[in-house]
């Protein structure tokens, strides 16, 4: 379990995400979860992964067991994580005490009472005895050979109830052999100005290294994170992507980030931060949750241009418009294409695809007036990817871009005496000059389509067998007459290898649905490198 790459001792990024953001609502983690997780933090080069409460439950048990065995960790040092001994005992004789050494990390992070009304409340017991738990649990731990790390739960509101007891327990726990003494806010609520000043104070009145603990209740948990390192904190606890309990905890990566971007610290092993979107995606989906489109640094549209205005700024410098190159966090810059778009945005759109305009200012000028156009009639294209370039190959060859010609196509839903439904469609095409007629039945009309159009098109193009419906969407747009409104259709499609989103409008659903369908099995094929009908 001893890593082979280390970094420098003198800056530390802890991560929390198998512990304190598995508490997040909504995250179940199996023990497999978390070494899959554990292993991509460890890839992702994190100085410390927090793996659970050894002999608190089975499972946190389990996956210290089985990391010993699994995990040979290149640059993470595993650390255990559990409470001072009870009131009134021995450190030597306490059952979770002795379970944190069984789980055999070399690190042990211990959470202690800094509040003198949760010592008196919580625990039960005196000021005096909190601080001998305190000296007691880490001198122990450290004579058994445990590099240890206190967090003062409660820290920032015990503080400001009690400075003087609350700086008693940092100093204990310092003087007793604790390497770093987090500063916690546990419930979320301070804000930078307050963690500076605080920490400032902690620091010089104790001697203590210290860390920071910010939960994200204010929305403040990255901010308060970098406020106490402005401080002079040099631990700093975070988890991937901000899981934790109620808004979360602060997040890892931005922290990250702006530690070796913004100040220059070398926290990361060489050429690890360019792995840092990669990681977080795969993280998320361990978990099985939606990766934040909006996440700063990681997300998908962190590095999107909509603007006309910003699009012509990055056509001529992309750091104009974009605080860093997005490749050294492993991120790329996307061109969105809306009715907001001009020329510019086209342009480099189109040379995001891989379609050069040759400068044709005439045939940018079309693209945009097509998009302004159809956009204005309910079509999104900055959603809808393969559309648009379905859309620009039209524009550019001066035709469709074709696989099949649609003679007809219907979608019957029969409702049966028994309530039941049945749903059959029926798609009359015309491909590689062979008339088909297909029908098929499905669970929905829009599925008996998706099967009739299958059923007519993969004998003709197998590829399409590799084609999956992943995602499918649908908005009522506002009304126009009465009761009547346009529907807008979004299909996410993929075939293994990628995902792409194609787009419909019409005055029903199902007529939408069947363009965005059209789209998705022509931008399919284009990938898969079919020629078009001539």
């Amino acid at each position: 379990m001893t890593p082979t790459n280390e970094l420098d001792d003198s800056f530390h990024v802890f991560d929390t995400t198998l512990r304190d953001g598995a508490q997040r609502e909504g995250i179940n983690l199996t023990v497999a979860d978390k070494l899959a997780i554990a292993r991509h933090l460890d890839d992702f080069g994190v100085g410390f992964i927090e793996g659970g409460w050894p002999g608190a439950n089975p499972r946190d048990t389990e996956f210290f067991a089985r990391a010993q065995q699994e995990i040979e960790f290149r640059h993470a040092q595993l650390v255990a994580f559990g409470a001072t001994r009870r009131a009134g005992g021995k450190a030597c004789e306490d059952p979770q005490v002795k379970a944190l050494l069984e789980s055999g990390a070399p690190v042990i992070t211990l959470v202690a009472k800094s509040h003198d009304r949760h010592v008196e409340l919580a625990l039960r017991t005196t000021l005096d005895e909190n601080l001998e738990m305190v000296r007691d649990t880490v001198s122990h731990l450290v004579a058994e050979g445990r590099r240890v790390f206190v967090d003062c739960e409660h820290f920032f509101d015990g503080y400001r109830a009690n400075p003087e007891y609350a700086k008693a327990v940092v100093r204990t726990a310092s003087e007793a052999g604790a390497d770093v003494v987090i500063l916690c806010d546990t419930n979320g609520g301070m804000l930078p100005a307050q963690v500076q000043a605080v920490v400032s104070t902690v620091l010089a009145d104790t001697g203590a290294r210290l860390g920071i603990h910010a939960q994200d209740d204010t929305g403040c948990a990255v901010a308060n994170t970098l406020a106490a390192v402005d401080a002079g904190a040099t631990h700093v606890q975070c988890t991937a992507n901000g899981y934790g309990e109620r808004v979360g905890n602060a997040n890892l990566f931005p922290v990250v980030a702006a530690l070796e971007l913004k100040y220059g610290k070398k926290v990361l092993p060489d050429g690890r931060l360019r792995e840092m979107t990669r990681i977080s995606h795969a993280i998320a989906e361990v978990v099985n949750l939606t990766p934040s489109t909006h996440q700063p640094y990681v997300g998908v549209s962190a590095f999107a241009h909509k603007a006309g205005l910003h699009a012509s700024a990055i056509k001529v410098d992309p750091d104009l418009y974009q605080h860093i190159d997005p490749e050294q966090v492993g991120n790329t810059m996307r061109m969105l294409v809306s009715d907001m778009a001009g020329r510019a945005s086209v342009e480099l759109k189109g040379k995001e695809l891989g379609i050069d305009l040759g400068g044709d200012r005439e045939l940018v000028g079309r693209v945009v007036e097509r998009v302004k156009e159809r956009e204005l009639k309910g079509y999104t294209y900055e959603a809808a990817d393969a559309s648009f370039e379905l859309l620009l190959r039209a524009e550019v060859e001066g035709r469709p871009l074709k696989y099949f010609d649609v003679e007809s196509w219907r979608a019957i839903v029969e409702d049966r005496p028994d309530g039941s439904h049945a749903n059959e469609a029926t798609v009359k095409l015309f491909a590689k000059g062979e008339r088909i007629v297909a029908t098929a039945e499905g669970n929905g009309p829009v599925n008996a389509l998706d099967r009739a159009l299958r059923v007519a098109l993969e004998k003709i193009y197998p590829q399409l067998a590799a084609l999956d419906l992943v995602d499918y969407k649908v908005r009522i747009l506002e009304g126009v007459h009465g009761t009547q409104s346009t529907t807008r259709v979004l299909i996410s499609t993929s075939d293994g290898a990628g995902e792409w989103s194609t787009v419909g409008v019409a005055e029903n659903v199902i007529a939408a649905s069947w363009q965005a369908l059209e789209d998705a099995y022509t931008y399919g094929l284009l990938r898969a490198g079919v020629a078009p009908a001539q």
